[in-house]
Formats: structure tokens, sequence, C-alpha cells
């Protein structure tokens, strides 16, 4: 037998430093043993469960993507078809490219159908990893379980309960088929992957959520330097990984736009960058995305972990409130630059706060409710003089009373938000509802003028901003090939399709102007009404 020793087995990164010996409480953030033979089938049952689940609610919700999406979606059909441009808005991000360049190879319609799908199924999956997070930290006894469940539901349906600076509520964005719900799963499923003692798998997902926000990277950079140290054998893909940011984020913009840093250079200077005293509003937007019970309950228990520092969940608590102060932080700089730094963009880290504000509630439940009284208040005071060793001595009593108290007095204070979040959502789907009806009626327009293909060949087509990428979509276009400036495209003298949603009620508007070419003269050349 060889004498060379074994690798040691990986351990979570929330563990440096951290003793041999180990309570009972601190195994609930290792995780117990489990055996490895079929452990893959409660995950892929749950993946299979949340897919049907997501397909279910896109169709019961009949909303469409949005302004940002559309531009996803033709991201991918114009790369199988030639001609792929970034230069227009939206921004380039590679996450959504990953998704939509190998939908688009299943044609125009299912690729929109599985983006919608897979994108609310990938943000819901958040709700479980929040879930996991919080019953992990908040580390309860083996026979105060549900204390743990606690935390992990009030984490993840408190997840949902975000909203930005506009009040677009969490749903909205996953029912719009945004990347930011997604980009929060995988930030998630980092800190759950590497809590649970599997860095490789942590890394992989920050690579993805780094492929959606460039805040990602510094902290990517910081979990790749102990990576590198800790784990030699895990060097290929980290380097693969750091490799495959840079081609994902300046490669493809090198190829297809005016420039490699073409979303720097679409995102500066924008008018939703916060005006006035930038670093405040930053705060405020980011104040602004959940509700004051939940960073207050976040604070507490930041700070209870701060005074202990001896267990394992009170290491990661400080390492993951730092990650949060670092996003911010990050935010902040964007915003100093001119870059939007909108609310929707610090959904991580808020993110991030609700789970330890769900693992502050859990850890709250799970105290010895029976360690306070009297006596035990009189011998800690006649024995600890000082209020320190006071407070260490009544530890679990103060947890207690004012634990329980914690934990029920944040359920309740988030029982108003919760309504609120119902109403708004269903005033969104409201609006959403006609919004889509407007789209669905636009390839039927296109058809009755002659087909994408003839309106090509007859000028530049305009249609109102909010509406830019949707009909690009539909035309087969990029972005950039259709405009939005009506004013100016008359003043120019060339052929131009004006494509413009009727005002109230569903329907599109159309005139063509300019036209020289036989095969146009049949486009109405005064506003007709489709």
């Amino acid at each position: 037998m060889s004498q060379r020793a074994l690798p040691a087995p990986a351990r979570p990164l929330a563990l440096p430093g951290a003793a041999d010996g180990l309570r009972p409480d601190d195994v609930a953030i290792l995780g117990p043993p489990r055996p490895r033979v079929r452990a893959w089938w409660p995950w892929a049952a749950g993946a299979i469960v949340l897919l049907a689940g997501s397909a279910a609610l896109v169709v019961w919700a009949r909303t469409l993507p949005s302004f940002d999406a559309y531009g996803w979606l033709s991201w991918g059909e114009r790369t199988w078809h030639g001609g792929l441009g970034t230069n227009a808005a939206p921004s380039w991000k590679p996450l959504p490219y990953l998704f939509t360049v190998i939908y688009a190879a299943f044609g125009h319609h299912l690729e929109l159908r599985l983006w919608m799908v897979s994108s609310a199924a990938v943000a819901l999956a958040g709700v479980v990893f929040a879930g996991r997070i919080a019953y992990r930290l908040s580390a309860p006894r083996s026979d105060r379980r549900w204390a743990g469940w606690v935390a992990a539901a009030f984490a993840g349906l408190a997840l949902l309960a975000l909203r930005d600076e506009l009040h677009y509520g969490y749903l909205h964005y996953v029912l719009s088929s945004q990347s930011d719900p997604m980009i929060v799963t995988f930030v998630l499923a980092a800190i759950d992957l590497a809590l649970c003692g599997r860095p490789r798998a942590a890394f992989a997902c920050g690579v993805l959520a780094s492929l959606g926000r460039p805040e990602a990277w510094p902290l990517l950079a910081l979990y790749s330097v102990w990576l590198w140290r800790e784990r030699p054998a895990a060097r290929w893909l980290i380097a693969g990984g750091w490799v495959a940011l840079a081609a994902l984020w300046f490669g493809i913009p090198a190829l297809s736009s005016r420039t490699p840093f073409v979303s720097a250079a679409n995102a500066l200077d924008s008018g939703r960058a916060p005006s006035g005293d930038r670093v405040t509003a930053v705060l405020s937007r980011f104040g602004e995305l959940q509700h004051w019970p939940v960073y207050v309950a976040a604070a507490i228990g930041v700070a209870l972990a701060a005074l202990r520092r001896s267990r394992p969940p009170d290491r990661a608590t400080l390492m993951l409130a730092g990650g949060v102060v670092t996003w911010v932080a990050i935010e902040i700089a964007f915003g100093l630059h001119g870059w939007p730094a909108l609310g929707r963009y610090m959904f991580e880290p808020a993110a991030v706060v609700t789970v330890l504000a769900g693992a502050c509630a859990g850890r709250a439940l799970g105290a010895d409710w029976r360690a306070t009284s009297h006596s035990q208040i009189g011998e800690a005071w006649r024995t600890s003089p000082t209020p320190p060793a006071i407070f260490a001595n009544l530890r679990g009593g103060t947890e207690a009373v004012g634990g329980v108290l914690l934990a029920v007095a944040l359920i309740a204070a988030m029982i108003p938000a919760a309504v609120s979040a119902v109403r708004n959502e269903r005033s969104d789907l409201t609006q959403q509802h006609a919004r889509t009806a407007e789209i669905e009626a636009l390839p039927g327009v296109i058809d009755r003028l002659g087909g994408a293909r003839m309106l090509r060949g007859c000028g530049e087509p305009l249609t109102r901003l909010q509406y830019q990428s949707a009909l690009a979509y539909a035309l087969g276009d990029n972005v950039s090939q259709v405009g939005f400036k009506y004013a100016q495209a008359l003043a120019h003298s060339n052929p131009v399709l004006f494509i413009t949603p009727f005002e109230s009620g569903v329907g599109w508007q159309v005139e063509a102007a300019h036209q020289a070419a036989p095969a146009c003269a049949v486009l109405p050349g005064a506003p007709t009404n489709l």
C-alpha cells in the first residue's frame, strides 16, 4: 500500500480556522453525512417539478418578455442567421445569451417560450436556496428542527417580497423574463454550495452570476484566490472560468459592436442614473428593495454573530454581511462613475439580507426558552458583575425571551408588506396583459403589410421606444436596426416605416414615408389603423 498521505476532504468556505471538534448544533451548517447513492434523485425530481410549475405559471400569467429580454432573444436568433449586432440597448451581458443562443436553434416561437419557462424556473429556484441557507445559518438543535424550517420558509417567501425603487415587485421581473432574479439564484446557489463544502460547484455558480452582473467579479476573485490556495486540483477550473468570463464579456462584443466595452459605453450617463448626491441615492435605492423589519432582523443577527464569532454559523453570517457591504459599495462606485446603479442591480445583496433575517428569526425561535428564571438572573448578577459577563451567562435566557418576541414581531410586521405585494402584483398583471395583447397583434400586422422579408427593403422601421426590441424580434432584426426617433428619421428623407401602437386599446397604426422601391408602394402612405 502506498505511504503517501491521502488528500483531505473538502471543507466549507465558512469554516477556515475552525476547531477540529464541532458541537452537535454546528452540524447544521456542515450538513449531516448522507449516502451518495442516488443522491441526485431528489434534485432531479425537484427540477422537474420546478420546470412544470414554471411552465404553468407562465401560461397562467399571460405575460411576455420585457424590453431587455426581447433584445436577448434577438441576439440568439441573429447569431444563427448572421449579422449579430450588440451596439444598441439592451447592454450586452453574456448570461441570457448562453440560453437564447441555444433556444434559437429550435425556431422563433420555441426560443421565446423556452426562455420564458427556463428563466422563471431558475428565478424561482432562488426561493429554495434562500431557504436552505437560512436553515443552515439558524443551526437548529435536533429537538427544534421546526425553528430551522420557519427560518427557511420566511427567507424563501420574503425573497418574493423584494421590489425596486419603481415599486416593481420581484415577481414582475420573474414574469417578464428578466435576468436579475436568475442572477440572485446563482448567487444564493454559490453560497449554499460553499456552506455545503462543494467549492468547485460554488465557483461555477459564481461564474454564472458574474456573467450577469459585473458587481460579482470582485467577490468571485476573492473566492478564486482562496480556492486556488486551498484546492490545487481546482486551478484548471478557476483558470477556465476566468477565461470564459473575459471571452464572453469582451470577446463577443469585439466581434459584434463598435467596442469590446460596449456594455460600459451604453450604460454610461444613463438617464436612469442616480441624481444629486449619488451615494445617498444608491443607498436609498438599496433601502427600498426590502421592508424595514427585514433589515432590522438582519442587523440583529449580524450583531449577535459578531458578539459570538466562535461557531461556523456566526462566521458565515459575518462573511455574508461583508459580501453585502462590498456589493453595495461597488454599486455606489458605479453610480459615481455615471452608470445607472438601479435598485434591481442590488437584488443580490438584498436577497442575502433577507436570508440573514430569516436565519435570525430561526435562531431566536430555536433558543432554549426554559433557560430564563429569576434565580438564574440573580445568580448571574452575583457571580458576574460586569455587563459582558452577565450577557454571556444569560445568553440562552436573553435569546429565549427576546428571541421569541423578535421572531413573532418580524413575521407579523411582514404581513402588511405581503398584502401590499399581492395587490401591486395584481395591478401590474393587468397592465402587462394590455402590453401582451399589443405585442401579440404585431405579427399579424407585419403579415398584412407583406411580411418581414419584404419590409426589410422598405427602409428603417420605427416604433415607440418601449416596443423597439419587440418589433426588432418580430421582424428578425437587431434592435439597432429599429428606430424610435420619428422627427429625426423624417428629416433625413430616407425611406421609413412607422409602426406605432395605439395610445389606448389594442392595435397598431402604420404609415410609410419617402418610399421609392416599387414593392413598397403598396404600403399605406397615410396613417392607417391595422
